[in-house]
């Protein structure tokens, strides 16, 4: 019974709990707990209840001195002010790598434009945002950088061999390097896909194979029993075209003969156009011909009257073809034109290799006279930079990163920046088993497909990819789902042939009609000129007045009349051309300086 009474007088209903400090109340020993009438209270006693309303404050209270502290200045250690205030700095650089050009510069002075001047202002502005974010976007998602080889002092990097690079870097990388034992079927020709991740390898006595090159996974792999000319993945790695000796043929990625097309006969070479669904074919008659593999139909064969057409590529920048042929000349090719848009005399022989880069601004050429020449296509189509190989390159191949590679024999060599500066010796060097005959950079990797005579290499390139890719566009790690949605939505926004020409920066200017042209379209859709003058017919008069020589009398005033306009225009038009034509001769014969002798010359016909 005792020890229940003193559980009760020990009971814990009355006593309150110690509030924790905080750290905006400063420490525990400066404050102590006194009651309204100055004794003290220790923390064993109860405190009455009247005093614990002075004796802590509640929690609003708390909050409100919080904020008066934040108001009058005093720092918080949870609200400290940002020493890097808005948003971070973009260098000027990223922005000029998203900057947009703008078309219109200068619009017409006419009432009707001002909305239209008022809209490109708005769109000017909101480029300008749209520049910075992407650029800020850029330093935070597109982390990766491509690197370069690099050699120690005094020590050129051709001559790293693959095998020293292959053991210095990581075991993923390495593996990247390995060489196909294929000397049976060879030599061989070469494809990587879109994605840079399957690769499509076609040998010249019927030997086709593809494979998931990184896995080392074999897709599928048959024998045509015929001369294979060349190899290209179409639109997806589903499906490749094989041109053989006589006509072309599709396959699936398991090696099922899917169409023969046998319009396309003694294909030569081939070149896709991804975002047009467009197979172009070079063939041995000297015809050049458009597929469309989204309907399998042929849009346009055109006769380019020069020959044999072996040496083919295609300006990934406006999808023009440009053909390479034996009297030294390059042209370009577009499908809605039966003749050449541009014909340049590259070399004096026969031109052995043709490559353009990703932007298409420049485009390298190999000829029989043993030169590499680097050629500006933006508007001069003029030379920029001239190179001698003692054994002329055979094949050549440029990456996304800009590197240039030349097969000399069985020697492939990677040059760097070749349109810049003069380059005295090659970046890296290396020596396959055969004869070259075929050369591709994988996309997105560090690696370059060799094909020769003794089978197929895989060499490592240090710089020569794009290290960051468009998930949107080409993703290598897809899924199949990925792809049929990504198929789906390629065919709903297919580029028509006909939008096909040299400068696609035309189709996003305004086009503004003059009135000549509105006038001829009108002319063309009524079948006749509305403000044409009318012909005259003279009135009959009464009475016998009308007779047939007045009629014809008065008929041959009308049209004098007309006649007279006409004069006078000829006679001012050639008045003010004489004047001109005095005006450059005097010029002339100023500059010149006269002799005694120049009056016996025979003058020139007005």
């Amino acid at each position: 019974m005792a020890s229940a009474e003193e559980a009760l007088k020990q009971t814990h209903v009355e006593k309150k709990k110690k509030v924790s400090e905080r750290y905006w109340q400063g420490s525990g020993e400066e404050k102590k707990d006194e009651a309204p009438g100055g004794s003290h209270v220790s923390g064993d006693q109860p405190a009455p209840l009247g005093s614990q309303t002075n004796q802590q404050t509640s929690a609003s209270e708390k909050k409100k001195k919080y904020k008066a502290e934040g108001r009058s200045g005093k720092k918080a250690i949870t609200r400290k002010p940002d020493p890097f205030p808005g948003s971070a700095p973009v260098p000027e650089e990223m922005r000029l790598k998203f900057r947009r050009k703008m078309k219109i510069d200068k619009l017409p002075k006419h009432k009707h434009i001002d909305k239209l001047r008022r809209v490109v202002a708005r769109s000017r502005a909101e480029s300008e945002i749209i520049e910075k974010e992407s650029a800020r976007h850029n330093q935070l998602l597109l982390q990766e950088d491509a690197g370069f080889l690099e050699g120690d002092e005094d020590e050129d990097t051709c001559t790293i061999s693959q095998e020293d690079i292959a053991d210095a870097v990581d075991i993923t990388a390495g593996a990247k390097y390995f060489n196909l034992d294929l000397s049976q079927f060879g030599p061989y020709r070469l494809d990587y896909s879109k994605t840079g991740r399957q690769l499509l390898l076609g040998g010249r006595r019927g030997h086709v194979a593809c494979l998931d090159w990184q896995t080392k996974q074999l897709l599928c792999e048959i024998n045509v029993m015929e001369t294979i000319n060349d190899v290209k993945w179409l639109h997806s790695e589903a499906m490749y075209a094989v041109a053989q000796k006589k006509w072309l043929y599709i396959y699936d990625s398991s090696g099922i003969e899917l169409h023969c097309i046998r319009k396309f006969n003694d294909v030569l070479r081939m070149q896709f156009l991804p975002y047009h669904f467009l197979l172009a074919t070079a063939s041995a008659t000297g015809f050049l011909q458009y597929l469309d593999v989204s309907v399998g139909k042929e849009v346009a064969a055109v006769g380019t009257k020069a020959g044999r057409l072996d040496v083919m590529c295609q300006n990934p920048h406006n999808a023009i073809i440009h053909l390479g042929h034996s009297n030294g000349t390059v042209t370009l090719w577009s499908p809605n034109q039966k003749e050449a848009i541009v014909k340049m005399l590259c070399h004096w022989g026969g031109v052995r290799s043709v490559a353009v880069d990703k932007t298409g601004t420049y485009m390298v050429t190999s000829g029989m006279d043993k030169k590499l020449k680097v050629f500006d296509l933006r508007s001069t189509f003029k030379p920029l930079q001239s190179y001698f190989l003692p054994a002329g390159a055979s094949s050549l191949a440029l990456s996304h990163r800009g590197l240039l590679s030349a097969a000399t024999g069985d020697i492939v060599q990677v040059y760097r920046d070749v349109w810049k500066t003069p380059v005295k010796k090659p970046y890296m060097a290396h020596k396959v088993h055969g004869a070259v005959w075929g050369l591709h950079f994988c996309p997105y990797e560090d690696v370059l497909g060799v094909g020769h005579g003794e089978g197929f290499t895989s060499m490592l390139v240090p710089g020569a990819g794009e290290p960051n890719f468009d998930g949107l566009d080409s993703n290598p790690y897809r899924s199949a789902k990925q792809r049929q949605e990504w198929e789906v939505k390629a065919l709903l926004e297919k580029i028509q042939p006909d939008l096909i020409s040299l400068d696609p920066g035309k189709l996003s200017q305004v086009d503004y009609a003059t009135s000549k042209q509105k006038h001829q379209d009108r002319v063309e859709a009524l079948g006749y000129d509305p403000l044409a003058r009318a012909k005259f017919k003279p009135r009959m008069r009464k009475k016998g007045r009308s007779s047939t020589g007045g009629v014809i009398r008065r008929k041959n005033q009308v049209g004098h009349e007309d006649q007279r306009e006409i004069i006078i225009t000829t006679l001012k038009e050639r008045a003010e051309s004489a004047m001109e034509r005095k005006k450059n001769d005097k010029g002339q014969t100023s500059a010149v300086q006269r002799s005694a002798l120049d009056r016996f010359k025979k003058r020139a016909a007005p």
